[in-house]
């Protein structure tokens, strides 16, 4: 009988995205019709695929074809139209490659980002990939970007300059919900390193990629000085560092969701109460917790993805080497958060990389979590050969657990 309510179950599940999601074409289509636009045919080819496979569709991606062109072009709005009519509330990335986006296209956009909470497609994705976009348009992402609801943002290959940089950053600032952020081959100097850094110390991100950039080993520097002294200074006074979601317990995860916002702490309870209703056990009810204390991560000063491969830091700068590999240093050395840093493709030198291998070596001394780092390999052989040993996980310990873990089972 249990068996024949679950293929019940299966089969009420599977049928229920198609008569949507026909739908939902047919009203894209229309509104192309009605613009004066193209229909993008990747996302009728993915929304035709969801349908034949009896599947949610949970990433809108929106392409622009590279041959043969396509007259009319193909336009962001009539997409959010049908997402707000159809009331589809499953989708949760929005990805956009290639285009260049107009003004309304974006203010559209930025609505949908404002409403937080009561959005009709709750975005916890938004990748805006090799787009162009005038100042107007970044400044009113930026804006949109201190209502949203995003976990992560994309915004690889879309190049910034200094005024383009600081609208996008704007909304950033003590920013809870957002714990990645991609700004990969965005051509951002060393000017951008000090604002970065001021963002990084006063929101919740956690994942930074910034490879492929110039930021030097002056704007490296300037990002981190204030992540590395405030991870220093709280390792001296004997505190604890700002409690990380890939880190903490389930209790130190409900006090995080206590310390949020008025608004967001009573959806935090709300929560909260919701799961103390369900018959599903002590692990639902923490791992509910943890999911909703991912959104409401405490601001602060740490890192535990840092991804600065490409950005031309080498030794042409002299002192700012020295000073960028101190700095560098003192956060392997004292930041329990940090779990990976990529510095490929930068020629740091031998006095640079023995430095890190030291650091490494009194990390783990210090019994803080292994840390995964990634240099260039044009340095000596043993030098190089030191440093990937001392950030992998050791064999032996993995062997060790697992035993213990099958015995525990006997």
């Amino acid at each position: 009988m249990p068996k024949a309510k679950e293929g019940k179950r299966k089969t009420k599940g599977a049928l229920l995205p198609i008569p949507i999601l026909q739908k939902f074409l047919k009203t894209y289509e229309k509104y192309c019709a009605q613009s004066q636009t193209s229909v993008c045919p990747a996302i009728k080819k993915d929304l035709k695929k969801s349908i034949d496979s009896e599947r949610i569709l949970k990433k809108f991606t929106l392409v622009k074809p590279s041959s043969p062109r396509i007259v009319p072009p193909i336009s962001l709005e009539p997409l959010l139209m049908t997402i707000r009519d159809e009331c589809y509330k499953l989708g949760k990335e929005m990805c956009i490659w290639g285009f260049q986006l107009s003004n309304p296209e974006v203010a559209r956009l930025a609505l949908f980002l404002e409403s937080k909470g009561h959005t009709t497609c709750p975005f916890t994705t938004l990748e805006i990939v090799d787009c162009k976009m005038d100042l107007w348009s970044l400044e009113r992402l930026g804006k949109a970007l201190q209502l949203s609801s995003l976990r992560s943002l994309v915004l690889d290959y879309c190049k910034f300059g200094n005024e383009e940089i600081e609208s996008i950053l704007s909304g950033l600032e003590n920013n809870q919900s957002l714990y990645g952020l991609s700004l990969r081959f965005c051509g951002l100097g060393p000017w951008s390193g000090s604002k970065l850094g001021s963002i990084i110390s006063q929101s919740a991100i956690c994942e930074l990629h910034l490879d492929g950039n110039s930021l030097l080993c002056s704007g490296a520097l300037a990002l981190l000085r204030p992540i590395a002294e405030y991870a220093e200074m709280k390792e001296k006074d004997g505190m604890a560092p700002p409690v990380s979601p890939d880190t903490a317990t389930p209790s130190q995860l409900l006090q995080m969701s206590q310390r949020g916002s008025s608004l967001l702490g009573q959806t935090a309870k709300s929560s909260e109460a919701g799961t103390a209703k369900t018959t599903l056990g002590k692990k639902k009810n923490k791992k509910g917790i943890k999911k909703k204390a991912k959104a409401l991560a405490e601001a602060g000063p740490w890192l535990v993805k840092l991804h600065l491969a490409d950005n031309g830091i080498d030794g042409k700068e002299g002192e700012h080497l020295v000073e960028f590999t101190r700095i560098l240093t003192c956060l392997i050395r004292f930041s329990a958060h940090l779990r990976e840093v990529d510095l490929g493709s930068n020629a740091l030198g031998e006095m640079a990389a023995a430095d890190i291998l030291q650091a490494l070596r009194a990390r783990k001394t210090g019994k803080l979590p292994i840390l995964k780092i990634t240099v260039t390999p044009q340095i000596s052989s043993d030098t190089f050969t030191s440093i990937w040993k001392n950030s992998k996980k050791s064999k032996t310990k993995t062997i060790q657990k697992k035993k213990k873990m099958a015995k525990t089972r006997i």
